[in-house]
């Protein structure tokens, strides 16, 4: 049989006959008429080649074909409402579901370890998956399933994609500290003579301070460009050399950083991104909540840590 052609709603109808033995009421539990109830079994007997109901003075009464099969068809239907009913539902203590997010290592830092700690108490089967998209690719790969959730600067503009601001953060430069220019503040000149580590996923293109640096007719001299900030830190905590990073990320790396003495640096905003068809879906909205909220307490708590240190 090729289910490719057959209507999975006749398996409805069939069950109906079976359990009231009578066309009309079997139409009125399905919802149709009596001519439909006739019409759905006339496709059946086609389809399985068999009478599969016999009209008798005591009802329709089911062929041995028809009395083979109600097991299993009935099964099918049950197995069928109840992905329907937990399609509408989400129990993340019964859930077995892998989240696949886009995010830097830098994102992962702050949200992955407070995540799995709920995770591993709230939905103990949830698995996640974390890689990185290009981000030219990140709308088709959200509206294609393969991607839950995007968490990245705020550039996806298309309209299929939703999205919500998780954190903003200020850029600083970092040294190490025990940097010769490890001091309160430093001036553009000493930043300029600085030789620098640059973050980016992407193999070129600028950053924001080379962009504001570059309205300043200025450029400053890269000797590395990598796409893990947690490397970048090891490199220079063995060399004079500096990163241009969010204060978060040097803050909770044990850095020394300044303010940086550049002007018209906007600050850095974190959005989680997902399309716009799984809006509704109660797994894909479960999470982003978890996620938004683990986001706002990782920024109480560091607004709470930086006054005690005030």
């Amino acid at each position: 049989m090729n289910l490719n052609k057959v209507d999975l709603n006749l398996f409805v109808v069939f069950d109906a006959i079976y359990t009231e033995a009578n066309l009309t009421r079997a139409g009125q539990i399905v919802g149709i008429t009596q001519p439909a109830v006739s019409n759905a079994l006339a496709r059946l007997r086609e389809t399985f080649n068999d009478p599969l109901f016999v009209r008798t003075a005591q009802g329709m009464v089911p062929t041995p074909m028809a009395q083979n099969i109600i097991s299993p068809v009935r099964n099918a239907l049950q197995q069928l409402r109840i992905s329907v009913q937990e399609s509408r539902i989400f129990n993340p203590s019964q859930a077995n579901k892998t989240f696949r997010i886009s995010m830097t290592d830098l994102t992962e830092a702050i949200i992955l370890p407070p995540l799995f700690q709920r995770l591993r108490r709230m939905a103990p089967n949830v698995n996640i998956e974390s890689m990185l998209a290009r981000r030219r690719e990140t709308t088709k790969e959200l509206a294609a399933g393969r991607l839950d959730f995007a968490v990245d600067a705020p550039l996806n503009t298309d309209p299929q994609v939703r999205h919500v601001k998780l954190m903003e953060d200020r850029y600083v430069c970092a040294l190490r500290k025990s940097h010769p220019l490890a001091k309160d503040k430093i001036s553009l000149d000493e930043y300029m003579g600085l030789t620098h580590i640059h973050i980016s996923s992407r193999r070129s293109g600028l950053g924001h301070v080379d962009l504001a640096l570059g309205r300043m007719g200025m450029q400053r001299k890269i000797a590395l460009r990598s796409q893990h900030y947690l490397m970048a830190t090891t490199v220079l905590q063995g060399t004079d050399m500096a990163m241009t990073v969010p204060e978060r990320f040097a803050r909770r790396n044990d850095l020394h950083y300044v303010e940086l003495p550049v002007k018209d640096m906007t600050p850095l905003e974190t959005h989680i991104y997902w399309h716009e068809s799984t809006d509704q879906d109660p797994a894909n909205r479960w999470m982003r909540e978890q996620i938004i909220e683990i986001a706002q307490q990782a920024l109480a708590q560091e607004a709470k840590a930086v006054k005690a240190l005030a």
